[in-house]
C-alpha cells in the first residue's frame, strides 16, 4: 500500500505567517544521460543509523524509563499506560517466550487485532528475539466473508504463531484459517475447540540465559516485520522490512522533520498498523524520538470521529498524522469547540496527510482555524513514499507545501526518473528499500530495474522544469493511465483529483474508465458526509437511497457540467458517470481497510456496470452530459 498524495491544487489561506519549526532542507544534485533519464541525489548525506529498532528503546529506556511510550483508553475511561522501561521488560520476557518456540522467518508471528497495547507487546518482543512479524488489517477477519486474502496469506507466511488480543472476537477467523499445530495466542477469549495460550503466560516467561546474544545477533539484514500490500492483483504481498529499512528510515524522517529533535513528540493516532504509515512512520518516529503514543480508536467516519474528539479533548499533539478524510470529519468539530481548538493547536508544530489529496477547502479552513488560535498557520506537510520504501522517500519543505505535491528526495534515497509516454517515471533506490517480497521472486524481480531502483510505479512532474530543486508533483499511477479510442492518452491521477475537487463536498474519490473508448465517463463513490451537507434529510448510512436522490443527482449533474466546460480536450472530458449505490468491497480488492480504492480492480469487478455507462441509451441511473 502506498502512501502517496495525488494530485490537487489547494494552498495555504491567507497571508498569515507559517509556525516556524526546525526543518531540513531537502536539495539535490542532478545528472542526466542522453537517453532522457534522470538521477536526482540528495546534497546532504545520510548519518549514522543504528542497527536494530530495539538499540532506541535501550536508549530511552536508560535515558527516560518513567517516561510513557504508548498509552490506550481502559475499561474505566482512563489510559492505561506502558512507559519505555516497562516495554523493554515486557519484550524481553515475550522474546524469551518466543525464542523458545523456535520461530523464526520460516515460521513467522501473524497479527491479526488492530492497534493496541498488547499488539505492541508481542511486536516488540518479536522484534527483540529478530522473529519476523506480519501485522494483518482486522478487516481481513472481521469483514471479509470469505476469508480469501487471510486464507491467502496464512498459506503464503506459514506462521508459527497467531495472536490476537480478544480471541472470541476472532473465534470464526482462527478456526477457520490457523491450522491445528499452529499456537494460538491471545490478551483474553476463547476458541470453541481450541486451546489458546494467554499472552501472560508469555510475559511471565523467564528471561533466557541466551537472551542478549540472541539480541545481539540481530543485524542490518534480519527481517523485522512483514507488510502486506495488495497492488493491482489483489492477492497480499509480503513486502519484507528489515532492521536497515526501518532504522535508515528513521533517521531520514528525524533530519527532514529537524523540529522531532526540538521535543520528543506526542501523537494522537489511529493509522492502522498493517499499512506502513502507521506502523513504520508513526510508531518508529515516536520511539526513535523518545515520544509518546496515545492509540486513538476513532475513525474518521460518523460515529467513529467523536471518539478521536474525545481523545484530542484530553491530549494535545506535537504533531498530528491523518488522512483527508480524517481532517475533513475533524474540521467542524475544531471549528465549533473552542476547548477542543485550544487544545489542539496549544503544542502543535505540524500536521502531515498522505493516501489522497486534501482538498482546498479543508486546507485552508485548517489554516483559518490556525490563525485563529496561534496567529499562525501550522505546516501542512506530506511527500511521496511506499510499503516498499519504509515509507519515507520525497518530502514537501513547509513553506512550498500543498496537495499534490511531493518535493524533493531525502538524505539516502536516490531518485531515478525515467522518460514515460509523456511523463518522468520515479524509481528510488536507498538503504530504506526492500529486498523484495516474501517467496515470490518474480513480482521481486518485476519490482527493479537492471540498476537495483525501485519502480513506484507512480509519475512526477517539476514545478518548474528549469530548476527541479523547486520539487515535484505527484503526475498519477503509469499503471492507471490508458487510452482513449482515438489513442489519446488519458492521466488519471490528475484528473481523478481535479474531478473530486470540483464535485466537492459531495465525492470522497472516482473511479476514472475509458479505456478504448471515445469519451470519458467517472464512477463516483459518494461522501456520504458532505451529501448531507447538500440535502440534510439524508439517513446516515444509506448509500443506496443517497445515490439516487434527486438533490444529490443534480448537484452532482450541476458540478459536472462545470467541471465540463473547463475541459481542455478529450483527455479531461468527463462526460458520463454513475454514483455507486453499493459499497467498494475489500474481497474484491476494491479497497483497503484504510479506504484506499484500487482503480484496477474496481473496473475489473464492475465491467457490467462500465458497459451500461457506454450503451447507447443508458438507463436512467446514469447521469450523461
Amino acid at each position: 500500500m502506498s502512501v502517496k498524495p495525488q494530485m490537487s491544487t489547494a494552498t495555504g489561506a491567507g497571508d498569515a505567517p507559517l509556525r516556524p519549526i526546525s526543518f531540513g532542507d531537502p536539495a539535490v544534485t542532478i545528472e542526466r544521460r542522453d537517453d532522457g533519464v534522470i538521477y536526482l541525489r540528495p546534497k546532504t548525506p545520510l548519518g549514522d543509523y543504528p542497527v536494530r529498532l530495539t538499540d532506541r528503546l535501550h536508549h530511552w529506556a536508560n535515558a527516560e524509563p518513567n517516561r510513557v511510550f504508548m498509552a490506550e483508553r481502559d475499561a474505566g475511561g482512563g489510559w492505561r499506560q506502558i512507559t519505555y522501561a516497562r516495554l523493554l521488560v515486557a519484550a524481553r520476557h515475550i522474546a524469551s517466550a518466543l525464542l523458545a518456540r523456535g520461530l523464526s522467518a520460516e515460521r513467522p508471528i501473524v497479527i491479526l487485532s488492530g492497534n493496541s497495547v498488547d499488539h505492541a507487546l508481542v511486536a516488540f518482543g518479536a522484534l527483540y528475539a529478530g522473529i519476523p512479524f506480519c501485522p494483518v488489517s482486522p478487516a481481513y477477519s472481521l469483514v471479509s466473508k470469505d476469508y480469501g486474502k487471510l486464507a491467502y496469506l496464512m498459506k503464503l507466511l506459514t506462521p508459527g504463531l497467531v495472536f490476537a488480543d480478544d480471541a472470541g472476537k476472532f473465534a470464526d477467523a482462527l478456526a477457520a484459517n490457523v491450522p491445528d499445530g499452529t499456537e494460538i495466542v491471545a490478551s483474553r477469549g476463547a476458541v470453541p475447540g481450541r486451546q489458546v495460550t494467554m499472552l501472560a503466560e508469555l510475559l511471565a516467561t523467564p528471561q533466557l540465559p541466551g537472551l542478549d546474544a540472541a539480541h545481539d545477533a540481530i543485524g542490518p539484514d534480519t527481517i523485522a516485520k512483514f507488510l502486506l500490500t495488495s497492488g493491482s492483483t489483489g492477492n497480499p504481498k509480503a513486502v519484507i522490512n528489515t532492521q536497515r529499512m526501518i532504522c535508515a528510515n528513521q533517521v531520514m524522517l528525524r533530519e527532514t522533520l529537524a523540529f522531532l529533535k526540538d521535543e520528543p513528540p506526542v501523537i494522537v493516532d489511529w493509522l492502522p498498523w498493517n499499512h506502513t504509515f502507521g506502523g513504520n512512520h508513526n510508531i518508529g518516529l515516536t520511539l526513535f524520538n523518545g515520544g509518546s503514543m496515545y492509540l486513538d480508536e476513532g475513525k474518521p467516519m460518523p460515529g467513529g470521529i467523536e471518539e478521536t474528539v474525545r481523545n484530542l479533548r484530553e491530549i494535545s499533539p506535537t504533531v498530528y498524522f491523518n488522512v483527508p478524510k480524517g481532517y475533513e470529519s475533524l474540521l467542524p468539530y475544531l471549528r465549533d469547540d473552542k476547548a477542543l481548538r485550544a487544545k489542539f493547536f496549544h503544542r502543535l508544530h505540524a500536521m502531515f496527510f498522505s493516501g489522497a489529496a486534501l482538498s482546498p477547502f479543508v486546507w485552508n479552513r485548517l489554516d483559518e482555524l490556525a490563525v485563529a488560535e496561534t496567529g499562525y498557520r501550522v505546516p501542512m506537510l506530506t511527500g511521496l513514499g511506499a510499503t516498499e520504501t519504509a515509507p519515507f522517500f520525497m518530502s514537501v519543505k513547509p513553506a512550498t507545501s500543498r496537495s499534490g505535491h511531493v518535493g524533493l528526495p531525502v538524505s539516502g534515497n536516490d531518485a531515478k526518473l525515467i522518460p514515460n509516454n509523456g511523463k518522468l517515471e520515479v524509481r528510488a533506490k536507498g538503504p530504506n528499500v526492500t529486498p523484495g517480497y516474501w517467496r515470490q521472486p518474480e513480482l521481486t524481480a518485476a519490482a527493479f530495474d537492471e540498476e537495483g531502483f525501485y519502480k513506484f510505479g507512480d509519475a512526477l512532474k517539476p514545478v518548474d522544469p528549469d530548476d527541479f530543486n523547486k520539487g515535484f508533483d505527484f503526475d498519477g499511477r503509469i499503471a492507471e493511465d490508458f487510452k482513449l479510442a482515438s489513442g489519446t492518452w488519458v492521466s488519471v491521477g490528475p484528473l481523478r483529483a481535479r474531478l473530486v475537487a470540483a464535485c466537492a463536498p459531495m465525492v470522497r474519490d472516482v473511479v476514472i474508465a475509458g479505456i478504448n473508448r471515445d469519451e470519458i465517463s467517472a464512477l463516483v463513490i459518494l461522501d456520504l458526509d458532505g451529501c448531507r451537507l447538500i440535502n440534510p434529510t439524508l439517513p446516515v448510512d444509506d448509500l443506496a437511497g443517497t445515490a439516487s436522490d434527486p438533490l444529490i443527482r443534480e448537484a452532482f449533474r450541476e458540478r459536472l457540467a462545470r467541471f465540463l466546460g473547463t475541459a481542455t480536450g478529450s483527455s479531461t472530458r468527463v462526460t458520463r458517470a454513475v454514483l455507486l449505490d453499493s459499497p467498494l468491497l475489500i474481497d474484491r480488492g476494491e479497497v483497503t481497510d484504510k479506504g484506499s480504492i484500487n482503480q484496477r480492480a474496481v473496473l475489473d469487478h464492475r465491467s457490467g456496470l462500465i458497459d451500461l455507462l457506454y450503451s447507447p441509451t443508458p438507463p436512467d441511473h446514469v447521469i450523461t452530459l
